[in-house]
């Protein structure tokens, strides 16, 4: 039973579960190991030749050394975005490290642009401790060895970690901090997202082109950076296009107000007749008030119908859904931060209120969605 649970698990969540770091599940993919392997296949060659006398078996064991090295250097750049999202109130839902690297899943936009810069600047900064750290401990060998070449090298992979991640285009943390600049100096992220989007492109450009010059060069590693160098660039552009999609999706369309996509809101007695409350509700937002003057909650349709088809004479309260804070928008709340709680709370129906808190008017998620669509 046991084993079954852990491969539904597996299946579900696209990696192994490890462990938990910080309380946020850690996931190994399984295009991991491929990359693992290709740096064993690549780096035990190398040591042959820059440690003399190291025989095949010692270029191999020092080969899977330095892919675990990697991969728990990936893991602490990935954990350095998560701690300062955790820092910041943002819920982490899990992270997980892949074959071009590792990615930290951040479950809330950040509200501010300060936010979303220092959440991606912390990895980098994780990344460029570990490279010094690493090469001062080079440093401190007199003898170059097979250990030597090991820290030395992987010095060297959390360097080139940090300079390309600092690279400004999505969805790298370069184009997440050039987001976040062009976010607080225009007051739009949308502007952000759009100027990180064709930075993007441009790394992606200068991927390929960099691949292409190996090859005319006729450079010796030219058929492998070929190789990295497409697969980089097709991760970035599809990055940089789901970044793009993600940011349409949460902006608000120019010229809506949030008075248009609004319904009216109908207040009704709690103990009313749920069949009733349901013809009430045909094109409105129904509030079911008690005799005290409390709100009982929005009346849910669907639980009204179900309740209906059995019990029509049943109070209403019966099929209401409690009104919570993160479920109210205040009427003069600008688009973006009604689309940002709506994407962030699970709910069917929003409660609008005007600056006094009486209701206004009802939002469903089903006409912000089409709003959003038609755009």
């Amino acid at each position: 039973m046991a084993t079954t649970s852990w491969r539904r698990q597996v299946g579900r969540d696209g990696g192994l579960p490890l462990f938990r770091a910080a309380g946020i599940p850690v996931l190994l993919a399984p295009s991991w190991w491929l990359g693992s392997a290709a740096v064993v296949v690549l780096y035990a060659p190398m040591v042959g030749r820059l440690v003399p006398g190291a025989d095949g078996l010692t270029g191999v064991l020092l080969a899977a050394t330095f892919a675990l090295f990697l991969g728990l250097s990936v893991l602490a750049h990935e954990l350095g975005h998560s701690l300062v999202a955790l820092r910041l109130g943002l819920p982490v839902r899990r992270l997980r490290l892949f074959l071009l690297g590792g990615v930290s899943e951040v479950m809330r936009t950040p509200a501010k642009p300060a936010h979303e810069g220092a959440i991606a600047a912390a990895g980098p900064v994780v990344s460029i401790v570990l490279a010094g750290a690493f090469a001062l401990a080079a440093v401190a060998i007199p003898q170059p060895d097979a250990v030597w070449l090991l820290i030395a090298q992987t010095a060297f992979a959390n360097a080139a970690v940090a300079v390309f991640n600092l690279l400004p285009g999505l969805p790298l943390d370069g184009g997440r901090i050039l987001r976040a600049g062009v976010w607080a100096a225009t007051g739009r992220r949308a502007a952000g997202t759009r100027a990180a989007v064709v930075g993007g492109g441009a790394v992606a450009a200068l991927l390929v082109a960099w691949a292409l010059w190996g090859l005319v060069d006729g450079a010796e590693d030219r058929w492998v950076r070929f190789g990295v160098c497409l697969l980089t660039a097709w991760f970035v552009l599809a990055g940089a296009r789901g970044e793009q999609a993600a940011e349409h999706k949460r902006t608000w369309p120019d010229g809506l107000t949030l008075t248009e996509l609004v319904r009216p809101v109908l207040q009704l007695p709690a103990e009313s007749p749920v069949s009733g409350a349901l013809t009430a509700s045909a094109g409105r937002g129904v509030v079911l008030v008690r005799a005290d003057g409390v709100a009982a909650g929005l009346l849910d349709r669907e639980m009204a119908r179900q309740l209906a088809s059995t019990s029509p004479h049943a109070p209403a309260e019966q099929a209401a859904v409690p009104i919570r804070p993160e479920t109210v928008l205040l009427e003069n709340e600008s688009g973006d931060e009604v689309v940002e709680r709506v994407h962030g709370t699970a709910a069917w129906e929003y409660l609008v209120v005007d600056l006094e808190g009486r209701p206004a008017g009802v939002l469903r998620r089903e006409d912000l969605k089409a709003a959003l669509d038609r755009r």
